[in-house]
């Protein structure tokens, strides 16, 4: 969407229009006066008079008058709607910044949510699993005379607390990035592709981080973080790629040369467009809540991708929005 002109520039240029004009008014003046046209157009008109070529002038004269009325009533019937545009496109912004603000706090307590039940399936859930497992430990391997059905059965209590905790330290990585708060944001993106490396034996990762990158609030990391955490979970459901690009820069530099922070993951797998309706419904944010996440913060995101010759997302959000969000 074009930009309005400024109101400044608009009342140059009716100044610089009306200055042409008084100017061209004044030189076809000088030259009248210097070339006696009235007189000429007299003489000339004179051998056909009964044409009254000569009343002319103030028909003229007339019409100027009537086109300089026209063109007052349609300079301000534009102006007045190019107010209006203003206002709208000005109610517009107002709309986005509010939606945009709405769609940060629904974020922020989602995240806070996210936060408090993963601080709650450790502290409580893990607290009572370990104390069942010692229970079932002690059990198992007490002296005496104990059945060995009752050894068997501690021993099988033992095994499903292991796998329930394992479940939940899952469910809590999920919940909330491992060392996101403590190590930072790259260290938290790390943990992550390392999880894929161990699920995802055949496929290769490289990875650049700019270590700068830490310096973003925890909106923005948990935003960048959710995003790269999407588009691996994409990558390992529908890509069958042999290898996975992760650039993370946080600029001014090379890869973000504007300061912007910039994200990027791309495959060599199968591609958009060879089973749209899996490329479509990605499950999770999907590219549709990555697009809100990143929109939430003044940001844009892009997906290219062609059968056959792999997927790539880019985020970029601006610096400059990032310094006002954490301020």
């Amino acid at each position: 969407m074009s930009q309005p002109r400024p109101e400044s520039d608009i009342e140059r240029g009716v100044w610089v229009d009306l200055a042409a004009v008084a100017i061209l008014t004044i030189v076809t003046a000088w030259l009248s006066v210097r070339f006696e046209w009235m007189e000429t157009l007299f003489a000339w008109t004179r051998p056909s008079e009964q044409f009254q070529l000569d009343e002319l002038v103030p028909v003229l004269l007339m019409l100027a008058g009537g086109l300089v009325w026209f063109a007052g009533r349609r300079y301000r019937q534009a102006r007045r709607e190019v107010d209006a545009r203003c206002a709208a496109q000005a109610g517009l912004a107002q709309a986005l910044a509010a939606q945009r603000r709405l769609a940060r706090q629904v974020l922020r307590l989602q995240e806070d949510e996210r936060k408090r039940l993963a601080r709650e399936l450790h502290d409580e859930t893990g607290q009572y699993l370990n104390a069942i497992k010692l229970d079932a430990v002690t059990l198992r391997d007490a002296r005496g005379d104990l059945p060995e059905a009752v050894r068997e059965r501690a021993q099988a209590i033992v095994s499903g607390i292991d796998h329930v905790q394992a479940s939940v330290s899952s469910l809590i990585r999920q919940l909330r990035p491992v060392g996101l708060d403590e190590l930072g944001l790259a260290a938290a993106v790390e943990h992550c592709i390392d999880g894929w490396r161990a699920r995802l034996a055949a496929t290769r990762f490289e990875v650049s981080i700019d270590p700068g990158i830490d310096a973003l609030d925890e909106s923005h990391s948990l935003a960048i973080y959710r995003l790269v955490q999407e588009a691996l979970t994409n990558c390992a459901r529908h890509a069958h790629a042999s290898r996975v690009d992760i650039l993370l820069a946080c600029g001014p530099s090379h890869e973000a040369p504007h300061g912007d922070v910039l994200l990027e993951v791309r495959d060599n797998g199968v591609g958009a467009g060879a089973n749209p309706s899996e490329c479509a419904s990605t499950g999770g944010l999907g590219l549709a809540g990555m697009r809100e996440r990143i929109a939430a913060l003044g940001g844009s995101l892009q997906a290219q991708g062609e059968p056959g010759r792999g997927f790539r997302l880019t985020a970029r959000v601006p610096r400059a929005q990032v310094v006002s969000e954490a301020a």
